[in-house]
């Protein structure tokens, strides 16, 4: 929340990164919700800086990032000194700080589908398989790589069958509400990117692929895949 009558810690970290204010997102490339705010801010037009923050390596729990968010985790939005986490509520932000293009429509029955799609990855499916519940599973647990590896396929597919059955009883049209992305098509786009980190094959979901290849296919998705991140490209450099 907006820190007022006292300094923004959000700012000093942000100015301590080496970046300017106006909207900025901490992030990480291999965050699934980072990657929907940023699709959802190309979208809407919006230019940004990405303030990285290594969640793999436990950047987030540093106490300068947890003076950001203290949740610690990614993605954190802040504009003009008001900060906001959580993928969906920030969406919801620029939906009204930004009502052109829409991505969750004005009709009541369609913006409650669009939100029930949304929330089967950010509330299911996805917070499921997060590095926390990974480390979790490793340190309580004694699960290896392989388990680990196994609980995410497990967890993934499960969300990308619920979205197959939801699909087929309302086709796209190319996408899930209609002519234009929106709030559904960026949370089920995320679930495809997750598929993509453990290489599960689509060929099961078809109608959830040709979803997603329409996604992909517009730059706002393209440019927003964790793959095309410089932290992707560089990791890959270093192996």
């Amino acid at each position: 929340m907006e820190q007022r009558g006292r300094s923004r810690p959000e700012a000093a970290y942000c100015r301590s990164k080496g970046f300017t204010m106006s909207i900025q997102i901490y992030g990480f490339w291999r965050s699934i919700a980072s990657f929907r705010v940023r699709v959802a801010l190309k979208l809407k037009g919006l230019p940004f800086e990405e303030i990285p923050i290594d969640i793999l390596s436990g950047e987030q729990f540093k106490p300068g990032y947890e003076a950001v968010n203290a949740e610690r985790v990614v993605p954190t939005f802040i504009h003009d000194g008001h900060s906001v986490f959580q993928s969906l509520a920030i969406i919801e932000y620029l939906e009204d700080i930004q009502p052109d293009p829409r991505l969750i429509p004005h009709d009541p029955k369609e913006r409650a589908y669009a939100r029930s799609l949304a929330l089967l990855t950010v509330a299911d499916a996805h917070p499921l398989v997060v590095p926390r519940v990974r480390n979790h599973l490793a340190k309580s647990f004694g699960a290896d790589a392989k388990m680990i590896e196994d609980w995410g396929k497990h967890w993934t597919t499960e969300g990308l069958s619920t979205y197959e059955r939801l699909l087929s009883r309302r086709k796209p049209a190319p996408f899930a509400l209609g002519a234009e992305p929106g709030l559904a098509d960026i949370c089920i786009a995320g679930q495809v990117v997750g598929a993509h980190f453990l290489k599960l094959e689509m060929s099961g979901f078809p109608i959830v692929a040709r979803l997603a290849e329409h996604c992909f296919e517009l730059p706002a998705f393209a440019t927003s895949h964790p793959f095309e991140q410089s932290g992707y490209k560089s990791a890959v450099a270093h192996r």
